[in-house]
């Protein structure tokens, strides 16, 4: 097989695997048999109305939640049963994350980094590596509780990126941002998929997932509506926007 080949291989190479997940809370479902795949390298949009099942799909990805039927595998792996394992393989940005905002960047950091067993060495060379890149370098001893939603919001990804995950799984990461930190965030998440880094979030800014996603998955009461690429999807549902196509599916008939 040349290098060529490898590459493609490893592009079509499915990375999660959903597999009819649903989740039931008394007589409410909030998901209901969802299956889906995505490929190493892709990055996958959830977008839908409040209550669509988004959070509770991601929940059930990254193994916040057991289903009440149905499957998730990541890495060939399965969330819940070799759960340690996928957690070496994943990160996941929370749609509120928790932070200690008595710490200053550097502390929070190096919590960070012994949690996850990293070297000091290996530790100090990402922490660098992505506090250039998010513009965070020279507040780093700064208290967590004195940085702008913005930087909060670049230092939860630092965070997220410091061990290099396979797959990133985001819920509402561009939700409050600046301008410029959204085009920062969008820019990264492009180049580390065409990295192979495998990304799925969750977004209700639509025209950051026309830009971003290689694939759309539109959920509406629980269920999967359609998943495709921008592409398909306007040639199947019609519109110029994927605002259209939202609204045409998920909008309630008169």
């Amino acid at each position: 097989m040349t290098p060529t080949d490898r590459g493609e291989a490893d592009a079509r190479r499915v990375v999660v695997r959903v597999v009819r997940l649903t989740k039931r809370y008394g007589s409410l479902t909030a998901l209901q048999e969802l299956s889906l795949e995505v490929r190493a390298g892709e990055i996958l949009a959830l977008v839908g109305p409040n209550g669509a099942g988004k959070t509770t799909a991601l929940n059930l990805l990254v193994g916040l939640l057991t289903p009440s039927s149905g499957f998730v595998q990541i890495g060939g792996r399965d969330v819940i049963r070799e759960a340690l394992a996928v957690k070496r393989l994943v990160a996941f940005v929370p749609d509120q994350p928790f932070l200690y905002e008595q710490l200053t960047i550097a502390e929070t950091l190096g919590f960070i980094g012994g949690m996850y067993e990293l070297a000091v060495e290996e530790l100090r060379e990402r922490s660098a590596a992505l506090l250039t890149l998010f513009g965070l370098s020279s507040v780093v001893q700064r208290r967590v509780g004195q940085l702008s939603f913005g930087m909060k919001s670049r230092l939860v990804l630092v965070m997220s990126l410091l061990r290099e995950p396979q797959v990133l799984i985001m819920d509402e990461p561009f939700f409050g941002l600046d301008p410029q930190t959204l085009r920062l965030m969008k820019r990264y998440l492009a180049e580390q998929a065409k990295q192979g880094m495998t990304v799925v979030l969750s977004t209700h800014q639509l025209p950051v997932v026309e830009d971003l996603a290689h694939r759309i998955a539109i959920l509406d009461r629980g269920r999967l509506l359609t998943v495709g690429t921008f592409d398909e999807l306007k040639r199947s549902h019609g519109g110029d926007r994927l605002e259209e196509v939202f609204f045409q599916l998920t909008s309630p008939a008169e």
